[in-house]
């Protein structure tokens, strides 16, 4: 039968490759697919040796059961399906070989060789053998990546700040080894990474990465990072301050290097004064004042010429002007002056006794309302600066005005007199009166006021007087009896009506006197000069006897 069949033989072209998971049972199928398994009359796998040689694994005849051969590599891993595909269990790298199904359908021989391949997944990379430290421009190892137990071998790639690196031998320079388990087969990769750092790598993520055609994505390692020494080559000084710098504040000087790691001490250069400062990179200046503008240094304590200035501009303001008390006379010029010294160009402000000017006080003629308190705000750069004095207007009293008037009952007499000056004038009457009142001084006038009940005709004097003078008017007050019964209202209105009867008579008699005189003169052709002169003296004489 042997030898029916190789001579019967059909050999079928075109090698089918499969792909099967290490550790993972790998189903290789048996002729596509092409005939049913009712057909096929005897089904053979065989797999070809590394000699070129066959070995016999299963042959299944007919409806029989398959047959397995002695073959200890399979021994108990391998078995049909229903289709006739050769499955295998527990896929080793020992099975990456060329299986073939070999059936005989009718008086047909047919033989479908399938390449098995066997993939194993790395595992993930890590990086050994860390270097602590690097320096610059020396091609230092910066570590070792590996990945384990993969088939085909993995690829490890470096990555810094995620962006691959490129060998040039020069700044990076990788070396690449794979080496095979002895016992599984399986494959590790080794990749170590020399790097020459610069400054720029200070802080900078190295991690390694894994590539591998059963993987859908890259793995990648956790990033490390490494300490990158290097010299100083320059120094910046920076100044920590309230902006704008005032008079009375505190100034701090950092001095920061470039090198890795940092200078512990600095030099500090102080108004021509070098000062060391260990262990910080600070130092303060406190309590400012103008004289502290200027330039300041930082520089290395052993390399004066790695140094930084910066300068510092201190803010000052100061406002000159009379202060206290100002006197001047009723009348006088007066203009407030101020000096005003300051680092820029201030906001000068006036106010008079709280409330804002146009301008600084400026008088040709002085009046008591210009007295008050005046302030001068000079402010700049969040300085502010205040000064105030107090005007004060002074002069000889003098009487404005001197009145009477009768009450609303015309029981009394109310005489007022009104006064400007400065200090407030005191105010004397000639005459002692009742519910005496005196209204605020305010800007320099006063008006005082007496109420009289005057029992004769008399002259009232109203004297006002202060430290610089004294100033006096009189006011005539006519009388008038007063009572306080009915009897009284009654003796007035009797006085009244006996003036007007009295009144009456008078210009009866006189008319009967002109009318006589006329007559004669009408007769005698005489002037009336005389008794022109009459009239007129009758007429003042009613109007006496008519006043109160």
């Amino acid at each position: 039968l042997h030898s029916v069949l190789c001579y019967l033989l059909t050999p079928v072209s075109g090698l089918q490759t499969i792909v099967g998971k290490y550790g993972e049972t790998v189903e290789v199928p048996c002729n596509k697919g092409n005939a049913k398994a009712e057909d096929i009359f005897i089904t053979k796998w065989k797999y070809t040796k590394a000699d070129s040689s066959t070995g016999d694994l299963l042959v299944k005849s007919g409806g029989q059961n398959a047959i397995a051969s002695s073959d200890v590599d399979y021994l108990g891993r391998v078995n049909l399906t229903k289709d006739l595909s050769l499955r295998i269990a527990q896929a080793k790298l020992s099975d990456q070989k060329i299986f073939t199904c070999m059936v005989v359908i009718g008086t047909d021989i047919f033989e479908y060789p399938v390449q098995v391949k066997i993939e194993k997944a790395p595992s993930a990379p890590t990086i050994t053998n860390q270097a602590t430290k690097m320096e610059m421009g020396k091609l230092t190892t910066l570590g070792e990546c590996s990945t384990k137990d993969a088939n085909p071998a993995a690829n490890i790639i470096w990555l810094k700040n995620n962006i691959p690196l490129v060998a040039d031998e020069k700044v990076i320079k990788l070396t690449t080894d794979v080496q095979t388990d002895k016992t599984t087969g399986l494959l590790s990769t080794f990749s170590k990474l020399e790097y020459a750092a610069v400054k720029e790598d200070l802080n900078a993520k190295f991690a390694c990465a894994v590539q591998h055609k059963s993987l859908a994505s890259d793995l990648v390692s956790a990033p490390v990072t490494f300490v990158i020494n290097y010299p100083t080559e320059k120094v910046s000084l920076q100044v920590i301050s309230a902006d704008p710098i005032k008079e009375g504040d505190n100034v701090t000087l950092k001095c920061k290097a470039d090198g890795n790691p940092p200078p512990s001490s600095y030099s500090f250069h102080i108004k021509g004064k070098k000062v060391k400062i260990e262990n910080s990179d600070m130092y303060t200046l406190t309590s400012v004042t103008r004289a502290s503008t200027g330039e300041y240094k930082c520089s290395l304590v052993d390399n004066d010429t790695i140094a930084n200035s910066a300068n510092i501009t201190v803010m000052y303001l100061d406002i000159n002007m009379t202060r206290g008390k100002i006197v001047k006379h009723l009348d006088e010029s007066f203009e407030a002056t101020s000096t005003v010294n300051a680092a820029g160009v201030p906001q000068v402000s006036w106010s008079k006794n709280n409330a804002k000017l146009n301008a600084p006080p400026k008088f040709d003629k002085l009046k008591y309302s210009d007295s008050g308190v005046y302030e001068c705000v000079v402010s700049m750069a969040g300085i502010v600066r205040k000064a105030s004095f107090e005007l004060i207007v002074q002069g000889a009293p003098v009487i404005n005005k001197l009145t009477k008037r009768r009450s609303n009952d015309g029981n009394f007499k109310v005489l007022s007199c009104e006064a400007e000056g400065s200090p407030k004038p005191t105010v004397q009457w000639s005459i002692n009166g009742t519910n005496a009142t005196e209204t605020p001084y305010v800007e320099g006038r006063i008006t005082h006021r007496i109420t009289i009940i005057p029992t004769v005709n008399l002259t009232v004097n109203c004297t006002v007087y202060n430290d610089l003078g004294q100033a006096s008017k009189s006011l005539d007050v006519s009388t008038r009896k007063y009572k306080d019964s009915s009897d009284q209202t009654r003796v007035a209105v009797g006085v009244v009506i006996g003036v007007i009867l009295a009144a009456v008579a008078i210009g009866l008699i006189y008319w009967i006197y002109m009318k006589r005189t006329r007559q004669g003169t009408w007769k005698t052709g005489e002037k009336e000069d005389g008794t022109l002169e009459e009239s007129k003296k009758l007429e003042e004489n009613q109007s006496q006897k008519a006043e109160v």
